[in-house]
């Protein structure tokens, strides 16, 4: 029993927020609320399990939510010059991906520490971004192929749901079941151990940060598409909600480390309380409240984890 509620009894706990909110929210469980959570949800769920890849591997990643943020402006600006979206699509993948990768390199090759170097990632990022917009975000028409990426249906199922649903069922495959993932996980749990046993320990650090940056880049072509706009600070709330939805996925399943199917409940955990708090008409801050309490207590649960993540060198 012990062990179950360790694994489950956070998840179980989202389970009877939901039902609580089924019962007293109104609306809430009306097919058009439930379908609109999820398409809310998936942008949170797609950065957030870019988040859990770097901490898989004992690394913080703080710049995704700014890479994000670039990513869009570069998609969005090429969109509105009219270059063909899929080579725009293209090129905020490559910006986000490429900020990963740094992210990696810097943590690798010159020893910074993560929680510095993604510091520092995003700064610039934040700056490259409102230089190419000038603070002023770009809007318009766009072609209705490339927003109907998200904004589009799929037998009735707004098409962001799917795009969330092949994302984490990908990352779980890859974490859970391939050798990538084991090497990974190995890397995080015991760095020298992993080494020692021929894993390419450094090589898998690149890979969790680049990896996040990829995340970040799928989450901003899907938010440009869905909001047929892209500013310089789109993707700011994404950052404490993202690390959020990580560390509350740390308590459940696999207590105490970062694993895809937590973060995806956690996600979606936060998602569903932020709209059940609007329905019952509750204040706009008691979401961040919440939240506060959710990053607070998910850190008791794992905070040799972080600790390690952030500072180790």
């Amino acid at each position: 029993m012990k062990s179950f509620v360790a694994k489950y009894g956070t998840a179980l706990a989202g389970l009877a927020v939901l039902i609580f909110l089924v019962i007293f929210a109104r609306n809430f469980a009306s097919q058009a609320n439930l379908l609109n959570v999820l398409k809310q949800t998936s942008f949170l769920t797609i950065l957030s399990v870019g988040f859990t890849f770097a901490l898989i591997t004992s690394e913080l990643d703080l710049s995704f939510a700014s890479l994000c943020s670039l990513a869009a402006v570069v998609t969005g600006g090429l969109v509105h010059a009219e270059i063909a979206w899929p080579l725009a699509a293209l090129a905020g993948l490559g910006v986000a991906l490429a900020g990963g990768a740094l992210n990696g390199f810097l943590v690798t090759a010159i020893k910074v520490p993560s929680l510095i170097a993604t510091l520092g990632t995003a700064s610039i990022a934040g700056g490259v971004a409102f230089m190419i917009t000038g603070g002023v975000a770009f809007v318009g028409r766009w072609d209705a192929t490339f927003l109907s990426l998200a904004r589009g249906k799929l037998f009735g199922i707004p098409t962001l749901i799917f795009f969330m649903a092949a994302v984490v069922l990908i990352a779980w495959f890859v974490a859970n079941r391939t050798k990538l993932g084991v090497h990974m996980l190995a890397t995080g749990e015991a760095q020298e151990a992993a080494h020692r046993a021929g894993i390419a320990t450094r090589r898998m650090k690149l890979i969790g940060l680049t990896l996040s940056g990829l995340a970040a880049g799928i989450a901003a072509v899907l938010l440009v598409s869905n909001l047929s706009s892209a500013a310089p600070q789109m993707a700011g709330d994404f950052l404490m909600n993202g690390i959020a939805a990580v560390l509350l996925g740390m308590t459940m399943f696999q207590p105490g480390r970062p694993n895809i199917a937590g973060s995806f409940v956690g996600a979606l955990t936060i998602a569903v309380l932020a709209n059940g708090l609007v329905l019952l008409g509750a204040p706009y801050y008691l979401q961040d409240i919440m939240l506060g309490v959710i990053v607070i207590g998910s850190v008791s649960v794992s905070a040799s984890v972080l600790k390690k993540a952030a500072f180790a060198v």
